[in-house]
């Protein structure tokens, strides 16, 4: 079991609620109820089934908040960050197999 003190660190760790995630993203508990809809993000729930967010999942949502502002629909939104992450997540591996496939130099 991690110590407390590691999870300030952990980005996915699921450290707010809904309230705190929506104060901080800027958007309404609706939109993040949305954002779950549309498999942006998945919350986990608390023992007491309330929704909790990670930092990474809030970083999500304000980036779909923006696009939604500036006028793309929110199923648009929430796909186009979903490639994107997956793209992010494809080349940060590629990296990883070059590194591990580079000749030695030696």
């Amino acid at each position: 079991m991690a110590l407390k003190d590691d999870m300030f660190g952990d980005d996915d760790y699921p450290a707010y609620t809904m309230g705190r995630a929506a104060e901080i993203t800027g958007a309404s508990q609706d939109f993040l109820r949305r954002l779950g809809e549309e498999k942006l993000i998945t919350p986990l729930r608390s023992d007491g089934g309330h929704r909790r967010y990670s930092r990474y999942q809030l970083r999500l949502a304000v980036r779909a908040r923006e696009m939604v502002d500036q006028g793309t629909a929110l199923e648009a939104a929430c796909r186009i960050i979903i490639l994107e992450d997956q793209l992010e997540e494809a080349l940060r591996q590629n990296e990883v197999f070059k590194r591990q496939h580079e000749p030695d130099e030696h």
